[in-house]
């Protein structure tokens, strides 16, 4: 196909057509009228040699291939957006723009905090978006990061598209603080016969695939799409669940749980940030990346805050540490 011949604003009304649904509407929303969207419309239609849009009854709905369609027109018009944004140079302090980056609540929490506390203090004009790991990120990788800024993802799970590296965590398992049959280690027969508490797609993570190799199969019988949520499904329970230190020590004060080292060695967590290669060379992402990868320097660097749980109300709850 030669894309010289095309013309690109075909795709802002592809888009709009085939999410409205309507011609009248889709003109309104790109700013066209309804005579000028129309032939727009007839247009898409003697070059995919299809209706897209087929009349029942009183209103419009997509033929297959416009069903097809649909999210590749979304994804193009999204890539070809921020491929003509991007910058030349790009100063921080007085830019105002958005920035979307995709990542787990674990990753916001123990990573994507501390960047937003750095981007409030030295660009107060830029905007971070958060936006939940789909599962649907192994197998849809490319679609994913062309309509995003970047994307946090430990090494592992996700290869073949540039990344820098931010901090490493490790592996820990959460046990309920009065867990009868759990002392203060567990043992790889405990991974088998105690049921799990996992996250959407913890198979992905090295550490996960680990047991597969020593022959152990998790008994899930809750799975959550929130790191954050595991610890209140642990509380009071049997049940074990397998989370990254460092949100481990975040969540210490929500949960009567404990925390208790794997019973092999687990492979350490190495978090990155992922980026299209349509975006390498953009100076408002390089500028992202270069504050990202020192907000992971200066994570590594430091200790880990601790957050510890108030004692308990009771007869002796007036008593110092040191009584």
């Amino acid at each position: 196909m030669n894309l010289g011949r095309l013309d690109l604003n075909l795709v802002v009304a592809l888009r709009a057509l085939l999410e409205e649904r309507n011609v009248t509407r889709a003109g309104q929303r790109v700013g066209l009228s309804q005579p000028a969207m129309s032939a727009a419309l007839a247009r898409l239609r003697r070059h995919f040699d299809d209706d897209l849009l087929a009349r029942v009854g009183g209103h419009y709905e997509l033929t297959a291939l416009g069903q097809v369609l649909l999210d590749r027109a979304s994804t193009a018009y999204d890539l070809l957006e921020r491929l003509f944004a991007s910058q030349a140079d790009f100063d921080p302090a007085r830019e105002s723009r958005e920035f979307k980056l995709v990542a787990s609540d674990y990753a916001v929490a123990v990573f994507g905090a501390e960047l937003a506390r750095v981007v409030h203090q030295e660009a107060p004009g830029i905007r971070l978006r958060f936006a939940q790991t789909p599962t649907s990120v192994v197998d849809a990788t490319d679609a994913l990061l062309s309509t995003t800024d970047g994307l946090f993802m430990p090494h592992g799970v996700i290869s073949g598209f540039p990344a820098t590296d931010l901090y490493q965590d490790r592996w820990v398992f959460l046990v309920a603080e009065d867990h009868p049959s759990v002392g203060d280690r567990l043992t790889r027969e405990d991974l088998a016969r105690l049921p799990w508490v996992t996250y959407q797609r913890t198979y992905d993570a090295p550490a996960v695939r680990q047991l597969g190799m020593l022959g152990i199969e998790p008994r899930v019988e809750v799975s959550v799409d929130s790191f954050q949520i595991m610890p209140l499904l642990v509380d009071g329970t049997r049940r074990i669940a397998l989370i990254q230190a460092r949100l481990a020590r975040l969540l210490a004060p929500l949960a009567a749980v404990r925390v208790v080292e794997p019973p092999y060695e687990a492979v350490p967590l190495s978090e990155a940030l992922w980026w299209h290669p349509v975006h390498t060379h953009d100076a408002a992402h390089i500028w992202l990346r270069e504050t990202a990868a020192r907000v992971g320097r200066r994570m590594t660097e430091e200790r880990p805050r601790h957050h510890r749980r108030p004692p308990a109300a009771g007869p002796n709850s007036h008593e110092t540490p040191e009584s």
